[in-house]
């Protein structure tokens, strides 16, 4: 059960389908000025959605609770949708903003009991099993290893470096790097496609040099590409578990792409949550890493995870990086040998930004959660 939060949900006609889900961690102690943020942003995305009508409930007690109830209220008549139903719900109790009916909302709240019907109690079981308390919780799944489980991971990222650096050493002594470079594009792709798919068969990687080699060959701009255009939809919760697992074992310097294709995943998801603090760990990582600042952009703006589609198949992917090759100079995408590490992460200035994943498709028109 959430713990201090306000989930706001924008519904359509005729049945009052659920259309996009909205949560936020309430502040303790609470403030009419945070109170009318909230509710601005909420009403603003479901505004942004032609939405017309909503329903919010809110968890925790009513110092928590009361004033950002009143400013969504308000801001939702000022903005035409109308508010359905607000319930606050606190110690296993509920109590409504909208019904003033004793009969049936109690000033002593409503006893919560799924028990009285089974969709309902399937419901709690679903929610349970997915819904966190707050968001310190969901940081805490893509959180980084620590102790000497990161070091194990830091001393097979030290492997992973030095394999590509011994590639890359042989090449220029042979005059032919940029055939290597191909090589090691070739690997890194090899390596993400079957990680990709041993985690849709139902497996997952847990030897560290594995998880190391895939956070090395995420750094080729052409392996992530091609890795992001390869999240189908239809394997979404696969691929959570996915970039969750590579994302916490990713050491500094290695983050922001595993993170960065994690908050696409958890977009697709409608983990609008887990898409922000992966985002957070993506941009601490690189505070310029382009596909993070695109993907906090359209999700804080309101893009709905339907809008989570694929602008490039893999083939495509594969062409736009062929077509450019001979224009790339070898500064890019390329190990430092005096350093053993790659040199290749995305930056704000370069011909990196040429190789983003096209980003006319996400229109910035919804949100799926703060």
């Amino acid at each position: 059960m959430p713990e201090a939060s306000l989930v706001v949900i924008g519904t359509e006609p005729p049945c009052g389908g659920v259309k996009v889900t909205l949560r936020y961690d309430l502040p303790d102690p609470s403030g009419a000025g945070i109170a009318a943020d909230i509710a601005a942003h909420a009403i603003g995305v479901l505004g942004s959605q032609e939405i017309t009508t909503m329903v919010a409930v809110a968890y925790g007690p009513g110092a928590l609770t009361d004033l950002v109830a009143a400013a969504v209220r308000d801001a939702g008549r000022e903005a035409g949708i109308d508010l359905r139903e607000f319930l606050r719900v606190e110690g296993g109790r509920y109590w409504s903003y909208c019904c003033g009916d004793e009969e049936c909302c109690p000033a002593a709240g409503v006893p919560i009991d799924p028990r009285l019907h089974t969709q309902a109690a399937a419901m709690t079981v679903a929610v349970e099993e997915k819904v966190l308390p707050d968001r310190a919780a969901v940081a805490a799944r893509v959180a980084p290893l620590g102790g000497i489980a990161a070091e194990s991971m830091r001393q097979a990222t030290r492997r992973a470096e030095r394999h590509v650096t011994q590639l890359l050493a042989k090449a220029r002594k042979s005059g032919r790097l940029g055939a290597v470079r191909h090589l090691i594009a070739s690997e890194g792709l090899a390596t993400a496609g079957a990680m990709i798919a041993t985690y849709r068969a139902g497996g997952r990687y847990t030897a560290d040099y594995q998880l190391a080699r895939m956070t090395v060959a995420l750094r080729d701009l052409r392996v992530r590409d091609d890795a992001w255009a390869r999240m189908d939809p239809a394997h979404r919760d696969a691929h959570r578990r996915l970039w969750i697992d590579v994302a916490r074992h990713a050491q500094p310097g290695y983050v922001a792409a595993p993170a960065a294709l994690l908050a696409f995943v958890a977009w697709q998801c409608g983990d609008g949550a887990l898409a922000n603090v992966a985002l957070d760990r993506a941009l601490a990582d690189d505070p310029r890493y382009s596909m993070a600042l695109l993907l906090r952009q359209v999700i804080t703006a309101g893009a709905p995870p339907s809008l989570a589609r694929l602008p490039m198949t893999p083939e495509e992917v594969a062409a736009s990086y062929d077509d450019a090759e001979g224009s790339y100079d070898d500064a890019e995408g390329s190990y430092d040998d005096a350093e053993g590490s790659y040199d290749g992460a995305e930056g704000e200035d370069g011909p990196d930004h040429d190789h983003e994943m096209d980003s006319g498709v996400h229109d910035l028109d919804s949100d799926d959660e703060l």
